[in-house]
């Protein structure tokens, strides 16, 4: 007997009605969320936690994406903005972040139908129910999101949680505790050519972690290692092998591509020491630089660097979401739904097929987690990926459940997957 999951319809009380959407997050997904209701008519507020749009974005604009311009900006922010007369830059080459940002984001922020709707400065401490925690049922349904911040509280008829993961990197232990702080070990993305030159020329860096941050930062020091002297770079990865950076011709993200080609020659030509199969479970801060030890096949192992690179992926912050009911998966921390599509542990193909409202809903009726912050621990998130996101989740709030559950994209497949599942994507 075949069982149907009943599609959810938005349910909206009269107080309801008369509330904004909250958007948690003014980057590149929390903005494109801003122009799909802005276009539909349905009112909304932008909470973002900087001084301006894009934070994020801004602490990596030196790095330049794998997608071209065609592939990052959302189609109807496009076509809001062509109406007042902005064009999309040209030609196939991808945009820096900070390139993202001057042509397109902070344009889009400006628009006047969303310019007014932005609060910054507003960082999300917590979001509830008004009056409820998350042991109360009655009435839940048709009672306003009440989202506190510094500024304020804001009451709102649904909540899209678009603050992205960039400020909660992964831990470098194996374990994914929490280890030492301190000013010798980097976020993912630094700046290697730029402001924080001199933080890495002519000393030996360890870049920790198996995808395209780690990769980015290891094309760069090669790059710094050229002009100067005595920089040594060691790659240090968990696994046998970087499977997320391998090049393939199959990619059809051709940055990508050429992003893993890149680092596979420069391991061959030994400009890139890699040690593969390496769990770390200590760090430690000496006077000669930072220590990491654990155990590589099965042996004990410690290699010790001036600066460590911490590339080894990030993870949503939950804390503000404690009176929330979520539906997340107990692996990936991405909505249940959601988390076999993106699961490493299942494959690691960057290739995912386009989802919307339906793969997004939580128990909690109205609340979305969208963008970076939606695949949880996953790698490899494409901004048309957050774009087809809210696009879905948009449709679905104006009650157009046709368009809600139409797919209007299709993604680049990557060329490049393994699996411990006997299949591949």
């Amino acid at each position: 007997m075949l069982t149907l999951t009943p599609t959810p319809r938005p349910r909206v009380a009269d107080r309801l009605a008369a509330l904004p959407v909250a958007i948690i997050g003014a980057g590149p997904v929390g903005l494109a969320a801003a122009a799909h209701l802005a276009d539909r008519g349905i009112a909304f507020t932008v909470l973002e936690a900087a001084s301006g749009p894009a934070a994020a974005v801004e602490k990596w604009g030196h790095t330049r994406l794998f997608s071209a311009w065609r592939e990052v900006v959302d189609p109807v922010a496009r076509r809001l903005l062509e109406a007042t007369g902005w064009s999309m830059p040209a030609g196939g080459r991808a945009p820096t972040g900070r390139e993202l940002i001057d042509a397109y984001l902070r344009p889009l922020a400006e628009l006047p139908e969303i310019a007014v709707h932005i609060r910054y400065g507003a960082r999300v401490s917590g979001i509830a129910r008004e009056g409820m925690d998350r042991t109360r049922s009655a009435g839940r349904e048709n009672t306003p999101f009440l989202v506190r911040t510094p500024k304020g509280e804001l009451l709102a008829r649904a909540v899209l949680d678009a603050s992205g993961t960039y400020d909660s990197p992964n831990p470098l232990l194996s374990t994914g505790l929490p280890t030492i702080d301190d000013p010798r070990i980097s976020h993912a993305l630094p700046d290697v050519l730029g402001c924080e030159r001199e933080r890495f020329a002519g000393r030996h860096t360890i870049v920790v972690g198996a995808g395209h941050s780690a990769a980015n930062t290891l094309i760069s020091l090669v790059r710094l290692q050229r002009d100067a002297p005595g920089t040594r770079i060691t790659w240090l990865i968990r696994n046998a092998s970087a499977v997320r950076v391998s090049s393939s011709a199959a990619d059809e993200l051709v940055g990508r591509a050429q992003l893993g080609a890149r680092v596979d020659r420069y391991v061959e030509a030994g400009a890139v020491e890699k040690i593969d199969s390496f769990e770390i479970d200590r760090v430690e801060a000496l006077p000669a630089g930072i220590r990491l030890s654990g155990t590589r096949r099965d042996e004990p192992a410690a290699i010790t660097a001036d600066v460590v690179v911490n590339a080894t992926g990030f993870r949503p912050d939950l804390a503000p979401l404690r009176e929330i009911r979520t539906d997340l998966d107990a692996v990936v921390e991405a909505p249940r739904l959601l988390a076999p599509l993106i699961d490493p542990n299942v494959h690691s193909c960057g290739t995912v097929e386009p989802h919307g409202f339906r793969e997004l809903t939580h128990p909690e009726h109205g609340f979305f987690v969208v963008g970076m912050k939606s695949y949880g621990r996953a790698p490899t998130f494409l901004l048309a990926t957050g774009y087809e996101q809210v696009r879905s989740i948009a449709a679905w709030l104006a009650g157009d459940l046709a368009s809600a559950t139409r797919v209007e994209l299709t993604l680049p497949a990557t060329g490049v997957c393994s699996t411990d599942a006997g299949g591949c994507c």
